[in-house]
């Protein structure tokens, strides 16, 4: 597969990436996560700022610096976010799109438009949940079969379900942006606790495995 870049050079690597995202699931909705490799190194963080108007999250490389920047949309009928480089909610740093497929889903699914594809006829990427009970998803180049990354929630045992984080990881294909997969991850998350109550870190379903010490 050709390199596909979208937010840097430096996410993209010719080799499948392995992320471990762990987010704080007795925060609110918009929570924090922490996001980093099999090693336990940290990648990146995201961070919900303080109050606003709008509903916005930024992530964060492992230095602390903006990478992108995750702004919902208001009055919209689709839970659009906008997605901007950096810092910014500028529009002309704006890279990319994320919005339902469809008003009324059985399990979440989004579309993707880059920042050139003003017509949004056809879509960038998809991503789409792949079982309701598992609350776990696939993304797609396009509206193709072709997989480029992967999610799913790891196991815990009863300790860890009480730590109050809830972790699930995800497989990025080769030559893939993997800050841009960690964002639709993050996104997808979001939206799909949004539409279900008992979306991914619901106390009802089972809390992934967050390794003692991770990231620490």
């Amino acid at each position: 597969m050709a390199q596909s870049v979208i937010v840097d050079r430096r996410f993209c690597v010719p080799d499948p990436v392995d992320l471990a995202m762990v987010r704080d699931k007795i925060a609110s909705q918009y929570g924090n996560f922490v996001i980093g490799d099999v090693d336990g190194n940290m990648l990146f963080q995201v961070k919900k700022p303080g109050f606003g108007l709008h509903k916005k999250m930024i992530l964060l490389d492992s230095s602390g610096s903006p990478v992108l920047t995750m702004k919902e949309k208001t009055m919209t009928l689709h839970n659009r976010w906008q997605v901007f480089r950096g810092g910014s909610t500028e529009e002309r740093d704006m890279l990319y799109t994320v919005k339902r497929s469809s008003m009324v889903q059985r399990t979440t699914k989004l579309d993707v438009f880059l920042g050139h594809n003003n017509e949004e006829k056809t879509c960038d990427f998809k991503v789409k949940g792949t079982n309701w009970l598992e609350r776990s998803c696939v993304v797609y180049a396009g509206g193709s079969d072709v997989i480029v990354a992967q999610m799913q929630h790891k196991k815990h045992t009863r300790h860890t379900a009480l730590s109050g984080n809830d972790s699930f990881s995800v497989t990025v294909k080769p030559n893939i942006d993997y800050a841009f997969i960690a964002s639709l991850v993050v996104l997808f998350d979001v939206v799909d606790r949004q539409e279900s109550p008992k979306g991914i870190g619901s106390d009802n379903f089972e809390a992934a495995h967050v390794t003692q010490g991770l990231f620490q």
